[in-house]
């Protein structure tokens, strides 16, 4: 059994929704509601759901970075990471606290034009990270820079060119490069693909699943693609409104969803096979609820076939089922 690199407990992020002349606290978005994951030295974990339905917080609340871009973010839980020195709650760090941490777990973003700054050559936003978290020498540096470059599939030549210059699947690449320059234990992936053709998606995805097994990365891969998390993931975690309604192996989760959600997600997973039919396909009716406003008992259950009276009063917990993932449904 791998030992766990990273646990998340009971997590629970709200933002506050502000109004009126005076600008007062008016309600909350219940962006995620009691999540609890963990991940594993050297795997990958998918995280997918719909838009909107908490997965960018929950990568965000990890890497602690809310609390500087969201003010009056609500975060309760714990978010235990291993370290060399035993573990620590990340959660209640401030940034100063929070520094010692950032070179063991990093952050690839899905815009990779947005993610680097436009004003600094591949070189030097390559290079950021280990002037701040190491000592070594800007000769040391540079030989890294170079190294990664290669590694990710740019050539060294490219160290003084700007990120307007590239492409978006060469962008993407800047920013693993970039990732990996202070060698972290995580890398947390919000939507790497997601903004690229899809015949560059396959390169990247590919180009990850090297690095993982040539640096030893655990990943926690968040996307709205289930065949895209499918393809890399050694566990699948299933988000709708803020909550985890699936989660298990990959191929468990894929081939037999057990949750009417993951279902509905599988159904929607185009087959590129000619003559083929979609009658099968799930078509999800019914209001679409938002975190604002949040149903009572199962989130799902106003969009779902098998709700009955019962699912308005609780929140169903994650059951374990006879394929073997855990599923917050007890009518599959």
């Amino acid at each position: 059994m791998a030992s766990p690199l990273l646990e998340v407990k009971n997590l629970v992020v709200r933002y506050a929704i502000w109004g009126g002349i005076l600008r007062h606290k008016v309600g909350e978005i219940r962006a995620v509601d009691d999540i609890s994951l963990t991940i594993d030295a050297g795997e990958t974990v998918g995280l997918v759901g719909e838009s909107g339905c908490g997965k960018t917080t929950v990568a965000k609340a990890i890497c602690n970075i809310l609390k500087a871009t969201a003010p009056g973010v609500i975060e309760q839980g714990e978010v235990i990471f291993h370290s060399a020195n035993g573990p620590v709650n990340l959660l209640p760090l401030g940034r100063a606290e929070m520094r010692a941490h950032r070179a063991d777990i990093q952050m690839i973003f899905q815009d990779p034009f947005a993610s680097l700054n436009p004003r600094m050559t591949v070189r030097e936003i390559v290079e950021r990270p280990l002037i701040v978290h190491t000592d070594k020498s800007r000769k040391a540096r540079r030989q890294i820079v170079d190294s990664l470059l290669e590694r990710v599939g740019l050539q060294p030549a490219d160290a003084t060119r700007y990120p307007h210059e590239f492409s978006g699947g060469q962008r993407q690449r800047v920013g693993i490069a970039r990732a990996l320059s202070v060698h972290p234990k995580l890398i947390i992936a919000d939507e790497p693909v997601s903004a690229l053709d899809v015949s560059v998606q396959s390169q990247v995805i590919n180009l990850l699943r090297e690095l993982q097994s040539e640096f030893g990365l655990a990943y926690l891969f968040v996307a709205h693609d289930l065949s895209v998390v499918h393809h890399i993931s050694d566990r699948i975690a299933v988000m709708y409104l803020g909550n985890l309604v699936e989660t298990g192996d990959s191929e468990a989760v894929y081939r037999h969803p057990s949750h009417p959600y993951s279902q509905a997600l599988i159904s929607a997973v185009p087959h590129p096979v000619a003559g083929s039919s979609r009658e099968d396909r799930i078509k999800l009716t019914g209001e679409i609820p938002t975190p604002v406003n949040k149903p009572s008992g199962c989130p799902f259950r106003t969009r779902c076939w098998l709700a009955r009276e019962e699912c308005e009063q609780s929140l169903p917990p994650l059951q374990q089922k006879e394929s073997g993932q855990l599923a917050a449904c007890p009518w599959v």
